[in-house]
């Protein structure tokens, strides 16, 4: 008779199967290989030898036709090449959602939130008294029959505006942003990978408005000596190249993008390490990577201004920690009359969540 058989109590896999469990890696080194599958696998293989996730009844082969047959990746039968389908860029996101808005509840660190109250749709716990053009529906109609037996008694009941108590809402307001991503060659340098947290912070945001403000809109821009547009689904696939920082370019095409865009709320988050160190005038570069040039920083101040006058704020979240760097920063952010924070990799993602969730409520009158 066989007996039961026990197990260390992981509260992270429990109830999970051994697919799910083996899934949650893939998707995570999907991340960092930037799509690639075939190096996801040999990694996840090189993990399996040292910490043995596998066993006699499930083993790598196990996992990799249950990928096939659960649609998240896809075989080339001519090339052999191996490539990840539209439903695993979908669980990338998901699951970047879920880790970073997951530890986002458990913290309060970082919390910028701003709650303004006003004829909406998200119900707000406090009350206040009647005043005159309150709409009917916003009465709490419980709170002002109490109010009346209070002030009235319960033999002669009556009730009369002073009774009357407002129950606020807060207004969730329909917002258009670009997120501009610094994909220059300073993201990965000095051994510290930075482009990994902002893909997870660019899905997560990605898959946070399309399921839960499908009414808003999100463009990604990336920049390096250049700037351009990608679409959601490339996110899992973006890599650092051998470029300089040409924040003007993101800048001019954010604002581009904005333009073009109904809704009266508009914003640009900028994930960046570094300073702008490149300038394209004409068909020529302009670079300087030694400290800072006072020829292209002038030219992102111009832009800051333009943005203000526009009514499009820039939140810089800036992951370096250089002084001289962060006082830029600083004076470009007092230009737009913007926000900057100078955030940690682990923390990049708390920053960004809890601004944009602050943004979205605003006081409608």
């Amino acid at each position: 008779m066989k007996g039961y058989f026990f197990s260390k109590f992981d509260p992270n896999q429990q109830g999970k199967s051994k697919f799910d469990q083996m899934m949650d890696l893939f998707l995570q080194l999907l991340t960092y290989t930037s799509g690639d599958v075939t190096e996801a696998l040999q990694w996840m293989n090189e993990l399996d030898k040292e910490y043995k996730f596998t066993n006699d009844e499930y083993g790598m082969g196990d996992f990799v036709e249950d990928l096939k047959d659960k649609g998240y990746i896809d075989e080339n039968k001519q090339s052999g090449e191996i490539k990840i389908t539209p439903k695993t860029e979908q669980g990338i996101r998901k699951r970047s959602l879920e880790e970073i808005f997951g530890k986002l509840k458990k913290t309060k660190k970082g919390d910028h939130t701003t709650f303004k109250p006003g004829l909406g749709d998200e119900i707000n716990p406090e009350t206040r008294p009647f005043q005159f053009g309150d709409m009917l529906e916003q009465i709490d109609f419980v709170e002002s029959i109490r109010n009346a037996q209070i002030n009235h008694g319960l033999e002669a009941f009556k009730m009369q505006e002073d009774d009357l108590q407002i129950r606020e809402t807060d207004f969730r307001s329909q917002t258009s942003t670009v997120l501009m991503i610094d994909i220059s060659h300073s993201m990965i340098l000095y051994g510290e990978d930075r482009i990994t947290p902002a893909k997870k912070v660019a899905m997560a945001l990605s898959e946070l408005i399309t399921t839960k403000y499908p009414k808003d809109t999100l463009d990604i821009v990336v920049f390096g000596n250049d700037a351009w547009p990608v679409e959601i689904k490339d996110l899992p696939y973006l890599q650092v190249g051998p470029y300089h920082t040409n924040t003007v370019a993101g800048l001019e095409m954010g604002m581009d993008i904005l333009r073009r865009r109904r809704n009266p709320n508009k914003q640009i988050f900028v994930i960046t390490d570094g300073k702008p160190t490149c300038l394209k005038i004409g068909k020529r570069y302009y670079k300087n990577s030694f400290g800072l040039d006072r020829k292209i920083t002038s030219r992102c101040l111009n832009l800051a201004t333009q943005c203000k006058k526009l009514k499009i704020p820039i939140t810089t979240f800036m992951i370096a920690s250089d002084p001289y760097l962060q006082r830029f920063v600083q004076e470009f952010t007092e230009t737009n009359n913007g926000k900057a924070f100078f955030a940690s990799l682990d923390k990049l993602g708390s920053f960004i969540f809890r601004d944009f969730e602050s943004g979205k409520r605003k006081t409608l009158y």
